[in-house]
C-alpha cells in the first residue's frame, strides 16, 4: 500500500479486527467495519471474506482465500469478478495432496499419517477430499482429526498415539495458525514428523513446509487495496493467482526425529533450515 502512496496514520486509517480464531464472532465484526463505512476491507482467509461479503455488496472487498473463490461465492469467475470482490486465491488447499505425497516421502515406512483440519472452515470439504485422494493414489491410510477451539488442539494429541499415525500432516487454516507453536510442542513430544502450509511453523521446530509465495501474495492483496483506494473497481481485477512454491526443511528436527532426509528431496527444498 505504501507503494500506491498510502502510508497508515497519514493518509489512511487501518481499522483491525480479528475473531482469535472464533470464526462465529466474523459477522459482527465484518457489520462493524459496514457500520463504520469504510472504504475497503481487506479479508484474510475464507470465513473473513466469506462474512465480509454477506455483510455487504457494495463496499470493496479484497480477499486471500485458500479455497476457490468461485465455489466460495465470492466472485462470478476468477478473470471477471464482477460484485464488489476481488483478490488473491492463494490455492493452498490444492496443495495439501502434494503435502502429503511430500510427507510420504520422508517417512517411506508410514502406512497411516494423521491430517489436522478445522471442521468449522468453508474449506473443510474441499481439504479432506483432496487429501484422501492423495492418499488413494499413494496408497496411504489418512486419519483425519478436527479441532475448532485450543482446548481441542491437547485433547486431540491426547488420543493421537491410538491412531498410530506415522507423521502428521497440519491441514491450512487461520485459526489453525494461530496455534503453530502449541502444535509443533505437542508433535515433537510424540516425535512425529510433521508438514504444514507455513513457513513459520518450520522455523520454529516443525519438520516441513509447502506452500506458495506468500510475501508475494500478500503483497499482491496490497496493491488490490491500494488500486482500490485510487478508483479502480473490483469487478475489473482479475483474481491473482500466485505461481511460486516454496518447500522449506528444518534439518536439525529431522535429525532430532532420527530421520534422514533423500538427497532429491534436499535438491529440491527452497531452504533448509540448520
Amino acid at each position: 500500500m505504501q507503494e500506491a502512496g498510502y502510508v497508515e496514520d497519514r493518509s489512511v486509517e487501518i481499522d483491525l479486527r480479528w475473531s482469535e480464531g472464533q470464526y462465529a464472532r466474523l459477522p459482527a465484526l465484518a457489520a462493524e467495519l459496514v457500520g463504520k463505512q469504510v472504504a475497503v476491507i481487506v479479508a484474510g482467509g475464507p470465513p473473513a471474506a466469506v462474512a465480509a461479503k454477506a455483510a455487504t455488496e457494495t463496499i470493496p472487498i479484497v480477499f486471500t482465500v485458500g479455497d476457490d473463490p468461485v465455489k466460495l461465492g465470492l466472485v462470478a469467475s476468477l478473470n471477471r469478478p464482477g460484485g464488489n470482490a476481488t483478490g488473491v486465491n492463494l490455492i493452498d488447499n490444492e496443495l495439501e495432496a502434494k503435502r502429503l505425497g511430500l510427507l510420504r516421502e520422508v517417512v517411506p515406512a508410514a502406512k497411516t499419517i494423521a491430517v489436522l483440519l478445522n471442521p468449522t472452515s468453508p474449506a473443510f470439504d474441499t481439504q479432506s477430499k483432496g487429501l484422501q485422494a492423495g492418499a488413494h493414489v499413494s496408497g496411504l491410510e489418512i486419519v483425519i482429526l478436527t479441532t475448532a477451539s485450543q482446548q481441542d488442539i491437547d485433547q486431540v494429541f491426547s488420543t493421537l498415539g491410538r491412531s498410530q499415525a506415522g507423521a502428521l500432516l497440519v491441514g491450512s487454516d487461520p485459526f489453525l495458525s494461530s496455534f503453530l507453536e502449541q502444535i509443533v510442542t505437542l508433535a515433537a513430544r510424540q516425535s512425529l514428523p510433521t508438514m504444514f502450509a507455513q513457513r513459520e511453523a518450520v522455523e520454529i521446530g516443525g519438520l516441513m513446509s509447502y506452500s506458495i509465495g506468500f510475501a508475494e501474495a500478500y503483497r499482491e492483496a496490497g496493491a488490490y487495496a491500494g488500486r482500490i483506494l485510487k478508483g479502480e473497481k473490483p469487478s475489473e481485477l482479475p483474481v491473482f493467482r500466485p505461481t511460486k512454491f516454496d518447500l522449506v526443511v528444518n534439518l536439525k528436527t529431522a535429525k532430532t526425529l532420527g530421520l534422514t532426509l533423500s538427497p532429491r528431496l534436499l535438491s529440491i527444498a527452497d531452504e533448509v533450515i540448520e
